[in-house]
């Protein structure tokens, strides 16, 4: 049996540091070698203790989570994964470098505390030996276009754009470390290309923070996906969490469903829900992605795709925080081509004029 995955736990709630405690220690691959109360002390035991892997909260008294996380990864990388509850700042955290987060249980019912805990101890395991992005200082200079404008400009498709011929619909999928990478992909993309649905694997209201970020970070119009929004070019849908989202055809065009369904391959929203219905409903006119993540989603809904006659990407394993989701794609003949991720969106441009 391969060592524990060893866990340093850092929350100001002297309550929810023993709860956490007791719920990881229950599995035998991890061990919680301590726990602190604040940065200061997180930092000494990180030098005495050295585990693999710290979980960190963002509000903490003196030094908040993120200015240390910012501190850590330029001193002592190593795995992060937050645990907070709703917060706005989530995504600055994982840009300074976390791997992961997971948000804390709404309520104490037992149903809700043991699915977090299940999903915590799954992305520790899978998380310890993820591969380190340390950010470096860079001037980010975003688009002034305010969320409301944002949903405004998505009613209506741009008269003096040209869509590149060829795909319908682009078709993200991404789990751990994969909202940094589809900023990454995202950003520079022009206008003219056939609208974009993402899939990464988030809470419900983390998703629609991440659209309302990456709307004011790229070019395109971001918004999370409501049911029966239209694909429409220079535009990007989020699929919400907790809720599946399907791509059909609607008219000569294509529009989205978004309703509950059953996790599917232990997600909701799953990328591989997502590719089948992609598959389906747009077959060869169709440009398919996957990028970094823990796990298998998305495998066989991207070789669906492929099959039916879209054009596939992965992401390689150099690139990927985490390669899970690339590779159980690339190992089973789903991907076309295989790049490093600041290569992806240049091929996703090339792609749709084939």
């Amino acid at each position: 049996m391969a060592k524990p995955v060893k866990v340093l736990i850092c929350d100001d709630s002297i309550f929810f540091r023993k709860a956490l405690e007791r719920g990881l220690s229950t599995d035998p691959e991890i061990e919680v070698v301590g726990v602190a109360a604040s940065a200061a002390e997180a930092r000494e035991l990180l030098k005495t203790l050295k585990p693999d892997l710290l979980t960190l909260d963002i509000e903490m008294p003196r030094m908040n989570g993120v200015d240390f996380l910012k501190e850590l990864m330029q001193t002592a990388p190593l795995p992060v994964i937050m645990v907070s509850s709703l917060d706005v700042r989530v995504f600055d955290i994982l840009a300074a470098g976390a791997i992961d987060f997971c948000a804390k249980p709404k309520s104490n019912s037992p149903a809700d505390t043991e699915e977090f805990y299940a999903e915590l101890r799954e992305k520790i395991k899978g998380g310890a030996k993820a591969k380190l992005r340390v950010p470096t200082a860079k001037k980010v200079v975003p688009k002034t276009i305010s969320v409301a404008n944002a949903t405004a400009s998505f009613q209506q498709t741009r008269q003096n754009d040209t869509v590149v011929a060829g795909a319908k619909v682009i078709a993200i999928g991404a789990s751990t470390g994969g909202t940094e990478a589809i900023v990454e992909v995202v950003k520079n993309l022009p206008t003219n290309l056939p609208g974009i649905v993402v899939v990464q694997h988030m809470p419900e209201g983390f998703t629609r923070m991440f659209a309302e970020r990456l709307n004011k970070l790229a070019a395109v119009s971001v918004k999370e996906a409501e049911n029966g929004d239209p694909i429409l070019p220079g535009t990007v849908l989020i699929a919400p969490g907790g809720l599946q989202l399907s791509v059909e055809k609607k008219g000569m065009g294509l529009a989205v469903k978004v309703a509950p369904g059953p996790k599917v391959s232990g997600h909701c929203p799953s990328v591989d829900h997502m590719f089948h219905s992609v598959a389906a409903n747009a077959g060869k006119f169709a440009v398919g992605v996957i990028l970094t993540g823990m796990g298998g989603d998305g495998a066989e809904g991207l070789l669906a795709m492929r099959n039916a006659g879209a054009y596939t990407i992965g992401q390689d394993k150099e690139s990927c925080v985490v390669y899970g989701m690339p590779m159980v794609a690339y190992n089973k003949g789903a991907v076309c081509k295989q790049l490093t991720l600041t290569k992806i969106g240049n091929e996703i441009v090339r792609s749709v004029g084939k």
